[in-house]
């Protein structure tokens, strides 16, 4: 598995000052996508336990409201196991912090039943879709996007969305 970037700093990917890694590797394409270099599972750099630690570090700032996974594709079967695995481990140190993630696939059909759903707060799910854009929207590109709250879905069984 690979990573793209991190943002030590970042304010536009959450609530608040967050941490963001872009994970690398995405096979859905979209049409004029914001993060196209993502996209090749060969590119970025190699995602290590020094990564997750790295990133934890930076977590550890208490001006960090959370840490944001997006990609490429995060949730994509080659980085599911290592998306996991940074998050179980950003939760076990930062219970109180919250834990962002985008994803293009659908909450119900795929993401709830991972075990990455336990340590979600917020998923933003489904594909960008160009024609439904709008710069109105909040921390989704497209109108078909939803913005999840993970743990109240997993409760009542049922997506409950944020708006």
């Amino acid at each position: 598995m690979r990573y793209n970037k991190i943002r030590k700093m970042d304010i536009s990917n959450g609530p608040g000052v967050r941490v963001s890694i872009f994970m690398q590797g995405c096979v859905f394409n979209c049409k004029n996508c914001f993060n196209p270099e993502t996209h090749d599972f060969n590119g970025g750099k190699e995602f290590t336990d020094e990564t997750i630690e790295k990133v934890l570090e930076l977590c550890e700032n208490e001006n960090v409201e959370g840490l944001s996974i997006l990609g490429g594709e995060p949730m994509h079967p080659k980085n599911i196991e290592g998306t996991t695995k940074l998050a179980r481990a950003f939760k076990e140190r930062f219970p109180n912090k919250n834990l962002w993630a985008w994803t293009g696939y659908n909450f119900e059909n795929y993401i709830k039943d991972k075990e990455i759903s336990k340590y979600l707060d917020v998923l933003v799910d489904g594909l960008y879709i160009e024609e439904k854009h709008s710069p109105l929207l909040h921390w989704r590109g497209s109108s078909n996007q939803r913005v999840i709250d993970v743990q109240k879905s997993l409760k009542e069984e049922r997506v409950v969305e944020i708006e």
